[in-house]
């Protein structure tokens, strides 16, 4: 797969994250997408395939009245892609971790995307 084509895909899924379209994301994702959030080194979540991950994203839209991932920097080789990313997002509701509606979530970090059948087939999201 060329590299332009993958970080179209990239781009188009990061437009699709930031306009909390959930069919958007999808339309680039390979029906076996695995993805995982990994804070501090260790897996908080993690779904396998499409239906698993439209649940995932569909109930986190719940959360958050605004989110936007900015691409800071794109590091291509073979294997993957390393997307830096600055995240920002508004807390929709209060949240039984003490953030309160309205409060701002800034935080800097890296998705790692691989493909499948010119595809997005792994996510991680790690920060």
């Amino acid at each position: 797969m060329e590299k332009d084509i993958r970080q179209q895909k990239i781009t188009d899924y990061i437009y699709a994250y930031n306009q909390l379209d959930v069919p958007g994301m999808l339309a680039v994702l390979h029906p076996e997408i695995e993805f995982k959030h990994i804070p501090d080194g260790e897996v908080t979540m993690s779904t396998k395939g499409l239906d698993e991950f439209r649940s995932l994203a569909e109930n986190v839209l719940l959360y958050f009245s605004e989110r936007t991932q900015t691409i800071t920097n794109i590091l291509v080789n073979d294997q993957q892609v390393e997307v830096m990313i600055d995240y920002m997002a508004i807390f929709a509701n209060d949240m039984p971790s003490g953030e309160k509606a309205g409060d701002k979530l800034e935080l800097k970090g890296k998705s790692v995307f691989r493909f499948k059948d010119d595809l997005i087939n792994v996510i991680e999201d790690i920060s």
